[in-house]
């Protein structure tokens, strides 16, 4: 049944990145690439070396990419890097075949609708366990490490495109380009939101082979309580589990797999004391 599940679960995650992509090339297309504001990570970079060579954004940003997904498969993982790297494809598919559309000639409005859209395309697909590739890679591994914020590190580590974008297109641009990179930080912090802690709490009948499950898929460690129906005076146990909020759409599935009778709660943790894996 898992199997099954993780087939259906796949099929989505194509689904995601291709929706994620599309979102990522209207917001060059149609708002950073007018205003000539840059966005962020290697689409950013892209930008800029277009401006160099005769290359497309689309076609640099699926270059600059390569040896990126060659870190991710080394890194991070097999799944999260081929997802990656297909939603890359995608958006350079998409940059191509979309038209570069002025909408408006205030560069605020593009400079945070651009933003808007590049996070909430960044977001979404690493929230169902991929990235849009480049930089979002290496800010993930420390984020990983830290525990702190995704979106402080994608917000540090794009400080370069902004003084490369002063450098070489004036202050003005810098700043139009800084504002594009926190609006799309926040984004991604809002709907990704890794480093949010969660504790479930489920009720289950299955409990053995709930935990395997769990152990084979999310890594995490469980704690398990007795518990007794207080209606059906039937014997069941509680699994207490902490995780992250980046691993709750997958504790989700597992649950659904193996009981889909169970009943969870799900509480926001404030803070953990003792051992907790962060990788």
């Amino acid at each position: 049944m898992i199997k099954n599940i993780n087939v259906l679960e796949e099929s989505k995650k194509i689904i995601i990145a291709a929706f994620s992509a599309v979102l990522l090339a209207l917001s060059l297309n149609f708002f950073l690439i007018p205003a000539n504001v840059f966005a962020s990570g290697f689409t950013g970079i892209a930008q800029i070396l277009a401006e160099l060579v005769p290359l497309s954004p689309g076609i640099l940003l699926f270059l600059l990419n390569v040896p990126v997904a060659i870190l991710g498969w080394l890194k991070v993982g097999k799944s999260f890097t081929l997802y990656s790297f297909i939603n890359v494809a995608f958006t350079t598919l998409f940059l191509e075949i979309i038209p570069i559309t002025y909408i408006s000639s205030d560069i605020i409005l593009n400079s945070v609708f651009g933003g808007v859209l590049g996070g909430m395309g960044a977001g979404i697909i690493l929230k169902f366990g991929a990235s849009s590739g480049g930089v979002d890679i290496v800010a993930l591994l420390m984020a990983r490490k830290s525990d702190r914020p995704l979106g402080i590190y994608f917000f540090i580590l794009n400080a370069f495109i902004v003084l490369t974008s002063g450098l070489m297109f004036g202050m003005e641009k810098a700043l139009y380009t800084l504002l594009t990179l926190y609006v799309s930080s926040r984004l991604i912090d809002t709907i990704h939101t890794r480093h949010v802690k969660l504790t479930a709490m489920i009720v289950t009948s299955k409990a053995d082979e709930l935990q395997h499950a769990i152990y084979q898929e999310v890594t995490r460690g469980v704690t398990r309580i007795p518990a007794k129906g207080g209606y059906s005076k039937a014997d069941k146990e509680i699994i207490m589990i902490v995780i992250t909020r980046y691993e709750l759409y997958q504790l989700k599935h597992i649950i659904d797999a193996v009981d889909p009778q169970a009943f969870t709660n799900i509480v926001q943790t404030t803070g953990i004391f003792g051992m907790f894996r962060k990788e």
